[in-house]
């Protein structure tokens, strides 16, 4: 077991992270406090010895507390009316967050506001898809247990939360989901661009120092590594073979695919931080799954 105090201050520099987090799942920054707490007390009490990536561990953690305290009141809020974040006070209790992922997605308060409303209209699961994997690039495969579910499925929770958010969000909102949908385009784009070119440096600057490129059973039978992980080690492998690869929308996030006779025999899905880098690739050809990803072309 760690050191109580090592701990404690381990856990104090992620407690603003975990907040936010807890408060775009629960729409409440006393609630999103009172999960952060419990989230606490789970680490506390828990061997951590073995975990190599401690704010993500917290992250999928603050993420069940959250999302078991949203469906105990019930699937939806009758009351929708927003909570802005609490300003930040200093101390244990409030330190100023560090710019994530929900803060370039998000513009200003007035959006974050408006935001809160429409994703109080989401099913519990799907809200809390949307907000690990969109808002805080948190890859499905962390997610798939925090809702009971399989990975594909979680895919598919964040897919459809994405299309009510489109056709029920307010102006401000909408523009804002569509910038970072934009950014994300971009960067795969230029991922592609430099993977075929072979491009080494190129896409050292796109993808995040400790990327994560994994591939299921069936893409791994077609020649693919099971799973690749860092900057060097991914750009080394794919540089020069995704020649076949073509732009698409892979659960409605910009992605890309490759297919044989008008038929997708792999999806490539990206998780892109805000920071505008490559943090995961999921490499999906297994013929059960991919139906479900609702691949769509660009035209």
């Amino acid at each position: 077991m760690a050191d109580p105090d090592s701990l404690a201050a381990q856990f104090e520099e992620h407690r603003a992270h975990l907040r936010d987090v807890a408060y775009r799942i629960l729409g409440s920054a006393s609630d999103a406090e009172d999960a952060v707490q419990e989230a606490w007390l789970r680490l506390s009490r828990t061997d951590v010895s073995d975990v190599l990536n401690l704010r993500a561990w917290l992250t999928t953690v603050t993420g069940r507390v959250a999302l078991n305290m949203l469906e105990s009141r019930g699937t939806r809020r009758e009351d929708v009316s927003a909570e802005l974040p609490e300003p930040a006070t200093g101390g244990p209790r409030g330190s100023a967050p560090p710019h994530g992922p929900e803060d370039e997605a998000l513009l200003g308060d007035e959006v974050s506001a408006a935001l809160q409303v429409v994703l109080d209209t989401l099913e519990p699961r799907e809200r809390l898809a949307f907000v690990l994997h969109d808002l805080f690039a948190v890859p499905f495969d962390e997610i798939a247990p925090v809702v009971d579910a399989s990975s594909a499925s979680a895919r598919q929770l964040a897919s459809r939360a994405r299309r009510r958010l489109r056709t029920a969000s307010p102006g401000p909102v909408a523009a804002s989901l569509a910038a970072r949908a934009d950014q994300q385009r971009e960067v795969v784009d230029a991922f592609f661009a430099a993977a075929r070119e072979a491009q080494f440096l190129a896409l050292l600057e796109i993808l995040d120092p400790n990327v994560v490129m994994r591939a299921d059973a069936v893409a791994a039978q077609m020649g693919a590594d099971d799973a690749v992980t860092g900057a060097d080690l991914v750009a080394k492998w794919i540089s020069g073979r995704a020649r076949g690869a073509v732009p698409a929308l892979v659960g409605g996030e910009p992605g890309a695919a490759w297919a044989v006779k008008g038929s997708v025999r792999v999806a490539f899905s990206f998780t892109v931080t805000s920071a505008g880098r490559i943090a995961r690739i999921d490499l999906i050809a297994d013929p059960a799954v991919l139906p479900g990803l609702e691949i769509e072309f660009a035209s």
